[in-house]
């Protein structure tokens, strides 16, 4: 049976990364890149699709854990005969991406079960294997994978099998590399040599991540997370790691999410620099200036880790999909989705850190003019929205709140920070919008503001108003439309996104709903708090952590009926909600609501 997505952990060297379940067995990577396709795809398929396990034999109990401020996993296995860690992690790319396994005996003697299965493009390319020098390589069109090990692999079926004994103070290494056709297959350093380069290379990164709160551990963990999900090459940050993860059990929302969204990296910009990580921040805006390029008008919400503009949406139907959940997609089809909000993100997220300390660049801030024009030429045109919905543009409020953000922030990169720019005009415009979202974003009948014009529907998103500073947390219209959504939108204590009954079609073009959007229970815990009502926020903080998994990783979304996470993993918006509701609510106590 397919391990759950709560089952898994990640490792990752910031240019792809693997996720690793409790049984010891590596369901998912793709190499080279976050966006290749994958070797192990059981994830989504069978074992048939390729995966790595290294497993007792007898019957064990399981626990795990990271190695502290880095990305290398700990598992312990604990026999009847005695007990062994499995130690994986992918170092730091210097010419091939490498992924290290050990197996270390910690206690008695502990026999084994490897299998490898190896399948090319999403598990469905059987390579051909042969016998090389302390290992073996699989070969299949333009992928080379050599794996070596003192552990004598036997072929059985299309993959290789092993039975070893591994007893108390033994190591035994096994190292996977990735090459390309025509490139020869380097020779590996030490695997302990790489253990070490990477713990070190790890902490000397997360070493200077703020130290203190009551959060302190699961944020530093959060940050880990961010950091493994960017692109090291370009800057570019990843949503996740995988595709096709379901948001709802045997439905169809099984979206491909490797790829930049600007709204998901511009948040994850905001968590970085707040939390001191300005490096980043200028990694960012660099691929920014590359991926936007030349007419604002082109702008897509969505790009590829270079920036790459193509991302045709396909369906695999060899794979089976996670428990039967299809279609498993790659690619995404919203890349040709006008979505109005993203350009609010992406100022608020240039503002924030030049706020925080970001040099300036002449480039970026012609770029940000650019933007603001096109979203006063714009702003007034329906959208898909924040939510990507494929039934139909709408006027939704909260892409109207963002133009309003984008506005309001190039008015004050001119007024506070000296940069060019008719600041008098974008403040108008920014006052025009404000007033219009104020007449005809808002239900006078029940007292709140709808998810879009005309609608008398509630929307996770108009959380976001006193977060990006539209109007006061204290503010009676913010204050009842917050009390509705965390009434009417609450399941299990969690908020979902909107609220769709079974058999109807969400706004999103398919029917049914979801499960509870994570990040949507951050923003509720910040609106709770921004408006004074500290231990009620508290509680919904941590009742949003304990969904986490034993290594600290969220996913997407998560079903607090079953208990399941659900939607692709580990999710970068989860992880982002985390951070930035920690450093509000450490703070300490804010005002209370008049």
């Amino acid at each position: 049976m397919t391990p759950r997505i709560s089952d898994h952990a990640l490792i990752g060297d910031t240019h792809t990364a693997a996720l690793v379940a409790l049984d010891g067995s590596i369901t998912w990577l793709c190499l080279p890149r976050f966006d290749s396709p994958a070797c192990f795809a059981s994830l989504l398929g069978g074992e048939d699709n390729g995966h790595w396990s290294i497993t007792p034999t007898e019957e064990y109990v399981v626990s795990r854990r990271y190695r502290r401020g880095t990305l290398v996993l700990e598992t312990e296995f604990r026999t009847a005969t005695g007990a062994v860690r499995l130690i994986d992690f992918m170092p730091h790319r210097h010419a091939t991406p490498t992924v290290v396994r050990f197996v270390e005996g910690i206690d008695g003697e502990v026999p084994l079960h490897l299998s490898l299965c190896i399948r090319f493009d999403y598990g469905r390319s059987v390579p051909w294997v042969r016998e090389r020098d302390g290992g073996l390589e699989a070969v299949a069109g333009p992928h080379t994978i050599t794996v070596r090990s003192p552990v004598a692999m036997a072929g059985d079926n299309h993959r290789r099998t092993a039975e070893f004994v591994v007893a108390a103070g033994e190591r035994i290494p096994f190292v996977l590399s990735w090459t390309e056709r025509g490139r020869p297959v380097p020779e590996p350093e030490p695997a302990d040599a790489l253990l070490a380069e990477t713990i070190d290379e790890w902490r000397g990164w997360s070493d200077r991540l703020p130290a203190d709160g009551p959060w302190a551990e699961i944020v530093a963990r959060s940050l880990i997370t961010l950091k493994a999900l960017t692109y090291e090459p370009s800057g570019a940050l990843v949503a996740a790691p995988t595709t096709s993860l379901p948001e709802r059990l045997g439905g169809a929302r099984n979206w491909d999410y490797r790829f930049t969204w600007l709204r998901d990296a511009s948040f994850t910009l905001d968590a970085f620099t707040a939390n001191g990580c300005l490096a980043e921040a200028v990694a960012w805006r660099d691929w920014l200036l590359r991926a936007v390029a030349g007419d604002p008008a082109q702008l897509q919400i969505v790009y590829g880790l270079d920036g790459e503009r193509w991302l045709p949406e396909l369906t695999i139907p060899w794979l089976a999909g996670y428990r039967r959940s299809t279609p498993v997609r790659i690619g995404n089809g919203a890349a040709d989705q006008f979505q109005l909000d993203v350009y609010g993100e992406v100022l608020a997220a240039m503002h924030s850190a030049r706020e925080a300390g970001m040099a300036p660049d002449d480039d970026a801030w012609a770029l940000q003019q650019s933007l603001v024009e096109y979203v006063a030429q714009h702003w007034r045109e329906p959208d898909e929205g924040i939510w990507e919905v494929r039934g139909g543009r709408r006027h939704f409020v909260h892409s109207k709140v963002m133009a309003w953000v984008a506005f309001d922030r190039a008015a004050r990169a001119v007024t506070d920070h000296g940069l060019p720019g008719d600041a008098v005009r974008y403040r108008a415009l920014a006052d025009e919008v404000h007033d219009e979202v104020c007449r005809l974003g808002y239900d006078g009948d029940r007292g709140t503001f709808v998810q879009a014009y005309g609608s008398t529907a509630l929307d996770a998103s108009l959380l976001l108003m006193p977060a990006v500073g539209f109007l006061p947390a204290t503010d009676p219209h913010v204050v009842r439309t917050v009390d509705a959504i965390a009434e009417d939108l609450s399941r299990g204590g969690l908020v979902q996104r909107y609220l769709v009954p079974d058999d109807e079609v969400s706004p999103d073009g398919f029917v049914g709903p979801e499960g509870s959007f994570l990040l949507c229970s951050f923003w509720l815990v910040d609106a709770l708090a921004m408006r004074g009502d500290r231990d009620r926020a508290v509680a919904l903080f941590e009742r949003v952590v304990a969904t986490a998994n034993d290594v600290g990783l969220l996913a997407e979304e998560y079903d607090p009926v079953e208990g399941e996470m659900l939607g692709n993993f580990p999710q970068a918006f989860s992880h982002v909600g985390l951070v930035n509701s920690a450093r509000l609510l450490g703070r300490g106590p804010l005002p209370t609501t008049a």
